[in-house]
């Protein structure tokens, strides 16, 4: 059976939800996503994420692939964001919808990721923020998270700074493009970038970086701890509501439109990758 596939971009506040995937117990993202679909398409076929969120953590651009039956498929992909946000739950909401390649996989093909952590650094928490930040009342060094932020860029193993998963990992080793700090005012947020990240690892690193701010670890002890690859030598893992998936990043050839998206028209044309 022929089949459409289609990319779509997620955005959700995973406060009530088990994470990205589907659980046993609990409720995950992905779930009430492919109820949705299956309310407009009865024989769509499983949604793939571009990552696994935990418990807990947020995200604005996680991106999924589904494939729908093309006897089935009788609107356009814009149209198709107003149908499922319809069948979503207020903090769960479709950006963006496309057509993609047939062999576009939003997982294997993706080329990066970048999350941002977010910390509320004064004495009295911003009520409007609860669910979307760490809040920490003691003054944070910034300069110093910013020195020990440098040292996280570039290929390294990540082993001080993920947490155990429960399965055997084949390597724990990750390379950050970027790693930084930005302050404005009150809000704090370090923003990761990488090719790929581990259990907890930003949370890892999140937590290690505040630790630093509150000069509990020296800035320039993170290459050492790096080298240990014992999670027990890096600070605490931050709590998850300050954690964002804000961006996954794709290769230019694994956003190709499909084959026939020529012969589409012109309104359809922006749908299209």
């Amino acid at each position: 059976m022929k089949h459409i596939r289609l990319r779509l971009v997620v955005a959700f506040e995973g406060t009530r939800y088990q994470g990205w995937q589907t659980q046993k117990s609990g409720q995950g993202i992905q779930e009430l996503i492919e109820i949705a679909l299956r309310r407009l398409f009865p024989g769509v076929g499983p949604l793939h994420g571009s990552s696994r969120t935990d418990t807990g953590v947020h995200a604005l651009g996680l991106v999924a692939h589904v494939d729908i039956p093309a006897n089935e498929w009788r609107m356009t992909p814009r149209k198709l964001v107003l149908a499922l946000n319809a069948h979503l739950p207020e903090d769960i909401r479709i950006f963006k919808a496309t057509r993609a390649h047939p062999d576009f996989h939003a997982r294997f093909h993706a080329a990066g990721k970048e999350y941002r952590y977010r910390i509320w650094n004064a004495p009295a928490a911003n009520p409007l923020l609860a669910r979307l930040v760490w809040h920490l009342p003691r003054p944070l060094d910034v300069a110093a998270m910013r020195q020990a932020a440098r040292h996280f860029v570039g290929r390294h193993d990540f082993a001080s700074f993920t947490s155990n998963p429960g399965y055997a990992r084949s390597s724990t080793l990750r390379n950050l493009t970027g790693c930084e700090v930005r302050r404005r005012g009150p809000d704090i947020t370090i923003r990761i970038v990488g090719d790929g990240f581990l259990y907890r690892m930003c949370r890892g690193i999140a937590g290690t970086l505040a630790q630093v701010g509150l000069h509990r670890i020296p800035a320039d002890a993170i290459p050492s701890i790096l080298d240990r690859k014992d999670r027990r030598a890096a600070g605490m893992t931050a709590p998850p509501e300050g954690l964002v998936l804000w961006r996954v990043h794709y290769p230019r050839s694994a956003s190709a439109p499909p084959p026939d998206s020529k012969a589409e028209s012109k309104a359809k044309s922006a749908d299209l990758e």
